[in-house]
């Protein structure tokens, strides 16, 4: 037999019954469903530390930016970029001073408070000597940073920059406050909605809204568990089974359609700055010498590689540069997929096939698998590449920090970092002279027409010294939960903002 409220009051006294009919009226709030505060997101990587300054792993910052760290400005879905930490600001005409009046009242987790004085550390410890900063060269340009009070910071540059308040808003730019700024690889301290409540390594980050934050009323959800799955069939496992909510940049392309035809997923496909790309030690022998690299190039089939690697998800490139960016040239065919050319520049390097090399490969589905496609098309040209599958800990210390390896594939997702070509001892070994000064009049230069064009004499330089193999621009996929709002659907870099998403009724 069900038990209902009607059969509960069947047989009751009279005064019973009219006590009952007053509390009847409480019945639906006193068993209203709860609305709900929790979530889980689901990330491919986990990252080795929680502090953005400190490393090179973009999973780093999709933890931490704008949930437990906060930037001067704020990068939103549509590549905009708004007030956060800094409640306006003022630009010259050469774009070499900016003025910030910072938001009031604003306090780090540690009770301490935020003003300019953080803001001139930050920026500060970002170029010390000792400093990691993977943006480093952002904070170089900065000449002196004035504080005329606690609510005003004025940043003098070196050279005009009229990308500075994006690159203000990216996790290399988080302010942090002094007494705390050591301990945020494992203990992280900022002024955002989030505080770290537990780090499972190997599994799980906790996040827990932080009570003290200036809008805590705002932020819908009380807890976020970021998970670390790297399988693809367990990813896609983790969503059908309802044990994640979210999956930004999932690898469900081979099942989309069960999610598209299920109205309790949403399926958002959006754009991206990223550049996929077979990356090359170019101070290794023989790849020390550009027909090698050229021939290496010229093996690979972009269309084979994004149907291996993405499912079809991306668009072949030619540069270090994607379609949308800023003087955008399409380098496409300065290394075409030309099988017969790649043997010549092979003989012509002096090579006899077979020439043997090591592809190290990081944990993400599409390096494992574009690796694949890629091993199988440099073989039939004569170059054999043993694949060694690494985690992703070993990648960043081996591959990255210590430049051991021949090959790899990687997705460099930062939008501005064309830079890096002309970084000293940057992982790719790259050193022109050509480029670096280039690259130093493309910074010198604020007219956008004169500033294209010299960007795309830059990624013409790239292309033709084939310092990688450019292979696409992804495409990403994210899968949630039908009710879960407040998602990114493009994505100018990787960030999970938490304090955006909520549950619909």
């Amino acid at each position: 037999m069900t038990l209902t409220r009607s059969t509960l009051l069947r047989g009751l006294p009279a005064a019973t019954l009219a006590v009952a009919a007053v509390l009847a009226t409480a019945w639906p709030a006193a068993h209203a469903q709860p609305k709900k505060d929790t979530l889980v997101l689901a990330m491919t990587l986990e990252p080795p530390g929680l502090d953005p300054t400190a490393g090179a792993a973009s999973a780093i910052a999709e933890i931490t930016l704008y949930n437990i760290y906060e930037t001067l400005t704020k990068i939103n879905s549509d590549s905009r970029t708004t007030p956060l930490l800094a409640e306006s600001w003022t630009v010259s005409p050469d774009l070499k001073t900016y003025t910030f009046k910072l938001r009031p009242g604003v306090k780090f987790h540690n009770g301490e408070p935020f003003g300019s004085a953080n803001v001139k550390f930050s920026f500060e410890r970002a170029v010390a000597k000792e400093s990691t900063n993977k943006d480093k060269a952002v904070f170089a340009n900065i000449e002196r940073i004035d504080t005329p009070d606690a609510q005003t910071v004025v940043l003098n540059l070196k050279n005009g920059d009229p990308d500075l308040l994006f690159k203000l808003g990216q996790g290399t730019a988080i302010i942090v406050e002094p007494k705390s700024a050591g301990a945020n690889n494992t203990q992280p301290t900022g002024t955002g909605p989030y505080r770290l409540a537990n780090w499972n390594r190997g599994s799980s980050v906790v996040l827990e809204r932080w009570d003290g934050h200036r809008a805590a009323k705002d932020v819908k959800l009380r807890r976020v568990t970021m998970r670390f799955i790297s399988d693809p069939a367990a990813q896609v496992a983790s969503l059908l089974s309802g044990d994640v909510d979210v999956f930004p940049r999932v690898a469900a392309a081979r099942s989309l359609k069960q999610f598209e035809s299920n109205k309790k997923y949403q399926v958002l496909i959006g754009g991206s700055r990223a550049k996929t790309i077979l990356a090359m030690n170019n101070k290794r022998k023989p790849l020390d010498d550009v027909r090698v690299r050229r021939a290496i190039y010229a093996a690979i089939d972009r269309a084979a590689v994004i149907e291996g690697a993405a499912d079809g998800f991306g668009a072949p490139i030619g540069s270090f540069y994607v379609p949308g960016a800023p003087g955008y040239v399409d380098t496409t065919g300065i290394n075409p997929y030309d099988q017969a050319k790649s043997r010549a520049l092979l003989h012509q390097a002096g090579i006899t096939p077979p020439l043997e090399l090591t592809m190290k490969l990081p944990p993400t589905p599409y390096a494992r698998q574009g690796g694949e496609v890629i091993a199988a098309q440099l073989a039939k040209v004569g170059i054999v590449a043993k694949i060694e599958n690494v985690e992703w800990a070993q990648w960043l210390s081996g591959v990255y920090g210590q430049k051991a390896y021949d090959l790899t594939v990687i997705s460099h997702v930062e939008p501005l970092d064309f830079g890096n070509f002309a970084r000293p001892g940057y992982y790719w070994n790259y050193d022109s002279a050509e480029f670096n000064a280039l690259w130093a009049k493309i910074n010198a230069t604020i007219k956008p027409d004169e500033r294209n064009k010299l960007l795309a004499q830059a990624q013409k330089l790239v292309a033709e010294d084939a310092v990688a193999a450019y292979l696409y621009q992804p495409t990403w996929i994210t899968v949630a939960n039908a009710r879960v709002k407040g998602i990114w659907k493009d994505m100018p870099l990787f960030v999970n903002d938490m304090s955006a998403m909520s549950w619909a009724p």
